[in-house]
């Protein structure tokens, strides 16, 4: 029997699991894979040779294709982790071929204040230590990877300036004439680091300590390298990628690429086995793909598309999930993800709680570590009843997409039965289906209810349309995302963002890119205290990125950073390592 999750932290609950989860070679076996398409790392993680897979099975039809999403995210948490796995677990219960793809966690969130997103309780992915502590190495692929074009970079920097046209000839260099003051990429680590935002660097004694410039730090998995794994078809697909990342402009605005720098092979020898999914398991058993990066605020925040591809091949239902609230994750997934995988999914799960729902209606604020406010832990139908709008907005956003929604109301033991009642009610007016589901509390027989519906709008055709053709000009489609998925009322852009804007509309090429929004996750506005669905309100724009690998232009809104900040009681004051046995505590 699994451990009470009301007892014990979701680390001892994993840590009991593990001692009778399968391995890697039986999740193989399951699957159906052929024996040089598993690549073992130890007994019970292991990546499959995506290539191999998709050559073998081409011609076998794909199964059914499920997304999760969630409202709007609250300190108190959606559980949208925690629902894709008991998803997962709920279907075996049924009896279905079922896997799932999620996104590796960043060691920043893991070691502050959100978590490695495992999932929770009877419904998580192990080997949770593994899972949350680098894994096969796929994120340190990328910063490598990322790094290695900023040390060729800054390399080339300081030989230009030191040497002339005949002794750079003399070294087979050319002079590409790269402007210091015009630097697209900075350097990434994964962790949160506030301090590493702005710096500079070059400050050694001797001009062979390099050119002094302004630099910066982004966290590893807002990387243009780790949206590039996350979207990219085929090894072909990846290189040439590789080979487009814009490292900075030269003197007359001209991109300078990892290309042009000659650094793009070496970049992708780095990512040489990063580029396989990591294949780990439920906790219950079922096969879980692992591949690319979490933020969907700064990132594309998806699983991968080869991930999801093998996994509709070798199983009945997939289930892959978006990082964040509709608005952030879903809308990447259906405008950018969609679009270069082809791929549409049959339906999209909204996840939802009545306690954050309640922080839409106007509840009290979650101060970590003092006592949760009454509010949430007590019946209150008008507060509920408010923050009710902030799901119905994220339903209307799903239907848009023509996707049938269904929400999943994932059930506390403080939910009564008159609110959880309120919300279906409300759901179902919205045009969703709703499961209440305690895979939490119960694991995979806590989510057949859930199971059950999404079997079941599996079923419906749906009328799957993008919100904007390629052909949108690229303000045209901020303003659509900002008036159809935010509910914000117009568009204003800065100065700098506004040249930005009007360049890369004169450029053909650029204008055909994906758009890829950075927005704060905690508001569907660009101010992350409005919680609801704020009325009356301007979606500010302040930057306009160019990830030339990924085929992203990547607007800026608000004032979020790519390198987030650690909090006063991060989550690595309580992670430690059993002397003895030499397990690792305290994860969650």
């Amino acid at each position: 029997m699994p451990l009470d999750p009301t007892k014990y932290a979701d680390w001892e609950i994993a840590e009991d699991a593990e001692a009778h989860m399968k391995t890697v070679y039986q999740l193989g076996e399951e699957l159906g894979l052929e024996k040089e398409e598993l690549l073992p790392h130890g007994h019970y993680v292991g990546k499959v040779d995506f290539a191999k897979v998709l050559h073998r099975l081409k011609d076998r039809p794909d199964g059914k294709y499920i997304e999760v999403t969630a409202i709007t995210p609250t300190p108190l948490g959606e559980g949208k982790s925690t629902t894709t796995m008991g998803l997962v677990e709920g279907m075996g219960k049924r009896g279905k071929m079922v896997t799932a793809a999620i996104r590796q966690p960043s060691g920043g969130p893991t070691m502050n204040i959100k978590g490695s997103a495992a999932g929770g309780g009877l419904a998580q992915c192990i080997p949770l230590t593994e899972f949350s502590l680098g894994l096969t190495g796929d994120i340190n692929a990328v910063m490598n990877a990322h790094n290695l074009a900023m040390v060729s970079l800054t390399a080339r920097l300081q030989h230009e300036f030191n040497y002339s046209d005949e002794q750079l000839a003399k070294r087979n260099l050319n002079r590409l004439n790269i402007d210091p003051r015009n630097v697209e990429m900075g350097w990434v680590m994964d962790f949160c680091a506030q301090a590493l935002r702005r710096i500079i660097i070059g400050l050694g004694k001797s001009k062979m300590d390099g050119f002094i410039i302004e630099s910066k730090f982004g966290i590893a998995v807002s990387s243009e390298v780790m949206a590039i794994l996350s979207i990219f078809t085929d090894l072909k697909d990846f290189r040439e990628r590789m080979g487009r990342i814009v490292v900075a402009y030269d003197k007359t605005g001209k991109p300078v690429t990892t290309e042009d720098l000659e650094v793009a092979g070496a970049m992708t020898a780095w990512m040489r086995h990063a580029i396989n999914p990591n294949l780990l398991q439920s906790l219950e058993g079922q096969p879980v793909f692992v591949h690319a990066g979490p933020f969907a605020n700064i990132a594309v925040g998806q699983s991968s598309i080869v991930a999801d591809r093998i996994g509709l091949k070798l199983s009945d239902y997939h289930i892959t999930e978006s990082g964040f609230g509709a608005d952030i994750g879903f809308e990447k997934f259906w405008n950018i993800k969609c679009r270069y995988s082809g791929l549409t999914p049959h339906c999209s799960v909204i996840v939802a709680t009545i306690r954050a729902l309640k922080m839409h209606g106007g509840g009290p604020k979650v101060v970590a570590g003092l006592p949760l406010p009454e509010e949430y832990q007590k019946e209150n139908i008008p507060l509920l009843e408010k923050g009710c709008e902030n799901m119905i907005h994220h339903i209307n956003t799903v239907k848009k997409a023509g996707i049938n929604p269904v929400v999943c109301i994932n059930a506390f033991h403080t939910d009564t039965k008159d609110e959880i009642k309120l919300v279906r009610r409300i759901a179902e007016e919205a045009g969703a289906m709703v499961a209440v589901s305690e895979h939490w509390l119960k694991g995979g027989d806590g989510a057949t209810e859930l199971a059950d519906v999404v079997i079941e709008a599996c079923e419906i055709k749906n009328d799957f349309k993008f919100l904007y053709d390629l052909d949108t000009p690229l303000r045209k489609r901020i303003e659509l995302i900002a008036k159809e998925v935010y509910g914000a009322d117009g568009v204003i852009a800065t100065p700098e963002a506004a040249v930005k804007l009007e360049k890369i509309e004169k450029d053909p090429l650029m204008q055909k890119m994906a758009t890829c929004m950075v927005k704060t996750h905690l508001s569907l506005s660009s101010d992350p205290a409005l919680k609801g669905v704020p009325k009356e309100w301007i979606l500010p724009i302040r930057d306009v990125l160019f990830y030339g690998g990924a085929g992203f232009v990547v607007p800026v809104a608000g004032t979020i950073s790519l390198m987030p900040g650690t909090s006063s009681d991060p989550a690595y004051r309580r992670v430690d390592v059993n002397r003895e046995t030499g397990k690792v505590r305290g994860l969650f």
